[in-house]
């Protein structure tokens, strides 16, 4: 039972669009704000909000790239990567504990 009270207290994470940028950043280490918007399916103004309580958090860093043109992207942090994947064997946890019971 602790895993489900570890998940209950992870409120950044707990957000599946949160959770789901955390996720394609993990083993990518950076994404383009563009990038994130075609994967998540999201708003422009949705995403940026999500992406803001992220870095908030400590899990990303936002900063400026200029190509053709000044873009945003998006950094994971050591902190972020430790957090999602403390967040996802929590949930692997909780999972196993279902399929037991069930």
């Amino acid at each position: 039972m602790e895993a489900l009270r570890e998940l209950s207290r992870n409120h950044v994470l707990g957000n599946p669009i949160r959770l789901g940028a955390m996720l394609y950043l993990l083993p990518r280490g950076r994404a383009l704000f563009k990038e994130l918007l075609e994967v998540l399916e999201v708003t422009p103004g949705n995403l940026d909000s999500h992406l803001k309580a992220l870095e908030k958090a400590g899990y990303v860093e936002l900063y400026k790239v200029f190509a053709d043109r000044p873009r945003t992207a998006v950094r994971i942090t050591e902190k972020g990567a430790k957090e999602t994947g403390e967040y996802l064997r929590a949930l692997k946890e909780a999972l196993s504990l279902i399929s037991r019971e069930g």
